[in-house]
């Protein structure tokens, strides 16, 4: 009997230290999922009036987030100008007709006025509204085909939701998107990740 007493403590040790081990992966492996849910990509635009940038709503717009991140990183936005700013509504950027000041007349129309690669989706959530600082996605009366063109609210516009996909909020640099008018350069877009 004293050989079996001695073994069973350390069987019940040994076992005790193998459920601490695996509690301890288990947490590991769901703290590092938490945390990685949490990662979503901010995306910093650096304006001839500041900088502002915006936190994403992938979970929600993943395909939408993943077009903007993409021409982002590309250089996408980087030279473009506003081409759309209403006091009080909303400024708008993304055409790439921008960089031309001889084709001022017809920024942020038409097919060129895209990267010419749509969305193909409309990610419309219930869950993000128009509100001030919201960033969503412009398009030409289809939401599927929404592109490059992100426009910035400047105040709460209850009645554009449900027809415009919502993909994020500015948290940085709030008073800059108020500054900005048509013709105001889009220096830099980047990805903070």
């Amino acid at each position: 009997m004293r050989g079996r007493a001695s073994v069973l403590p350390r069987r019940a040790l040994r076992a005790g230290v193998l459920t601490l081990a695996s509690a301890a992966l288990v947490y590991g492996v769901v703290a590092f999922t938490v945390s990685a849910q949490r990662a979503t990509p901010v995306i910093v635009v650096e304006t001839s009036q500041g900088t502002f940038a915006f936190e994403t709503f992938q979970k929600d717009t993943p395909l939408s987030v993943a077009h903007i991140v993409e021409l982002a990183k590309a250089g996408f936005y980087d030279g473009q100008r506003v081409h759309r700013a209403v006091p009080g509504f909303l400024v708008q950027f993304g055409d790439p007709q921008t960089r031309d000041l001889e084709k001022r007349a017809v920024w942020g129309r038409g097919a060129e006025a895209t990267s010419g690669k749509p969305i193909g989706v409309a990610e419309m959530s219930a869950k993000h509204k128009n509100v001030p600082l919201a960033v969503g996605l412009a398009h030409m009366g289809e939401p599927a085909q929404a592109d490059s063109q992100l426009y910035i609210m400047l105040d709460a516009r209850s009645e554009l939701d449900g027809q415009y996909a919502v993909i994020g909020q500015v948290v940085e640099g709030g008073d800059v998107p108020a500054k900005l008018q048509v013709g105001d350069q889009i220096r830099r877009v980047f990805v903070r990740e």
